[in-house]
């Protein structure tokens, strides 16, 4: 029986937990998902996630927690990140680093092993090896294990992602990219049973700058001078990629997800 696996683009800030509050339980039923993966880099405040944000992500219905650039952000989580077994950070972060890099689990079945990795270009306060060496490795090492391995690969730019989606083309399941916040239209299996999407969006505001205020965001580009982002509260939307895996591993299909839930009359606090 093939498996459903709801991908969610990044969750930004308040808003977006809402969303995930407000419409995240319909869509599993409607959409008949088995297992939820949502990138968690700007849940607290837009910028990192810190422990009761993974928490409460968690009882909303997101089975695993994938972050990047941003792990570290919140001190709480440097502690936290390896003692709760439902987030993972890039596997090609240092070795000794706290946290896990992949995770297997058990969905209708069959092993479906989970892992990120983060891409090279424009992270300057990160220094991680070589995603496309490390995705190698790490498929061989998993294949024993796993009967579908699912990438989400957080990078900056649309070649990286798009040039890993052909590098791991028949070898894995499906690579999601994450980072950009801006859900791309590029959904699609390749050739060799790999389902791919160069960016699956954000969870929040679509009114503004990847889920953050617009004049914020402009008057830092006018001016040159640095201010903090500011969540925005209009137009709120679910987005992400739903992929469907046969019991042997290979892709079936590929969609991509854009529900729009209220916004509240009083923000929550």
């Amino acid at each position: 029986m093939n498996m459903r696996i709801l991908f969610l683009g990044e969750i930004v800030g308040r808003p977006g937990i809402h969303a995930l509050k407000d419409g995240l339980k319909t869509l599993k039923e409607s959409q008949r998902i088995d297992f939820v993966v949502a990138n968690g880099e700007g849940t607290t405040n837009g910028f990192g996630i810190g422990k009761n944000h993974a928490l409460q992500i968690m009882k909303l219905g997101v089975d695993l927690i994938t972050t990047g650039e941003k792990t570290y952000y919140k001190k709480d989580m440097v502690e936290h990140i390896g003692k709760n077994g439902h987030i993972i950070r890039p596997a090609n972060y240092p070795a000794g680093n706290p946290g896990r890099g992949y995770r297997i689990f058990d969905i209708k079945g069959t092993k479906v092993a989970f892992i990120t990795l983060l891409g090279n270009s424009d992270f300057p306060r990160t220094h991680v090896a070589n995603p496309y060496l490390a995705i190698q490795a790490l498929v061989e090492k998993l294949k024993p294990e796993a009967q579908a391995i699912c990438l989400q690969f957080h990078a900056s730019t649309t070649a990286e992602k798009q040039t890993m989606a052909y590098h791991v083309n028949g070898k894995i399941s499906a690579m999601v990219g994450t980072h950009t916040k801006v859900l791309t239209s590029d959904a699609r299996v390749l050739s060799g049973g790999t389902a791919m999407v160069t960016d699956n969006g954000h969870c929040g505001s679509i009114a503004g700058v990847g889920g953050f205020d617009a004049k914020i965001e402009i008057e830092r580009f006018l001016t040159q001078i640095p201010s903090r982002s500011i969540e925005s509260w209009e137009k709120l939307e679910l987005q992400g990629v739903l992929v469907e895996i046969d019991e042997a591993g290979k892709a079936t299909g590929i969609e991509t997800i854009r529900q729009s839930v209220a916004t509240p009359e009083q923000k929550p606090a």
